[in-house]
């Protein structure tokens, strides 16, 4: 594909396809030529570098972000769906909040969302710093969710541990290494013996759901306390 036939939409399609694969390491402007049949200049032609790269494709992940009924659900449904929507967001791109840690990822889509938050929570009656603080709990608890799973997902891949120390020291399976740590303090040994029978996928979702709700009733208590 051409230089002059490629479109920045098109590279930027491609470079998310690519960082869901393969993270942002494993991003390069040599392996987005590749995909799109292209040289590597001519991603640089047009998109510059591979920061502004990522910056776009977070951008267009952000846009997905569908916006709530806030009108129709109230707050709180409108609130518990922006908050699901953004998890699974960063769920099918995983990239997505680790970039906002490395670059300075901002743009019409981050905005965007962003706005669609302090509509719910405004709608709610939080005004002032407060509506501040309660956009900023809920995004913080997503995003640490986020990471969360980024951590699990690293220990899976990681099977062994590498420089385990004394010369001729066997290499270690890295969650049994971790587990052995985890299970010489008494009431960590008691909870992974009562989340060993348990689906990993259906702990998720119920930790994930506990959180929000948890959240949810936090910040309506709180509005109470105004009121009252």
């Amino acid at each position: 594909m051409a230089r002059e036939t490629l479109t920045r939409e098109q590279i930027v399609r491609a470079a998310i396809e690519l960082l869901d694969a393969e993270g942002i390491e494993g991003l390069s402007m040599r392996k987005l030529g590749q995909r799109l049949g292209s040289a590597a200049t001519a991603m640089y032609w047009h998109v510059g570098n591979k920061e502004n790269l990522v910056v776009l494709a977070a951008d267009e992940a952000w846009s997905e972000i569908a916006e709530p009924d806030l009108a129709g659900i109230g707050w709180r449904a409108a609130a518990r769906q922006l908050v699901h929507d953004t998890y699974a967001l960063s769920r099918r791109h995983p990239w997505l909040i680790p970039a906002v840690g490395q670059y300075f990822v901002y743009g019409h889509g981050m905005a965007r969302m962003q706005d669609l938050s302090y509509a719910v929570y405004e709608a709610a009656g939080f005004t002032g710093w407060d509506l501040d603080w309660a956009v900023n709990t809920a995004y913080t608890f997503v995003s640490g969710a986020a990471l969360d799973d980024a951590t699990t997902a690293a220990m899976e891949r990681a099977r062994i541990r590498p420089g385990r120390g004394a010369e001729g020291e066997t290499e270690e399976d890295v969650v049994a290494w971790a587990t052995g740590i985890a299970s010489q303090y008494p009431r960590l040994r008691a909870r992974l013996e009562a989340q060993a029978g348990g689906d990993p996928a259906a702990l998720t979702r119920e930790k994930f759901e506990f959180g929000v709700e948890a959240i949810l009733d936090g910040l309506e208590a709180r509005l109470g306390h105004r009121m009252s």
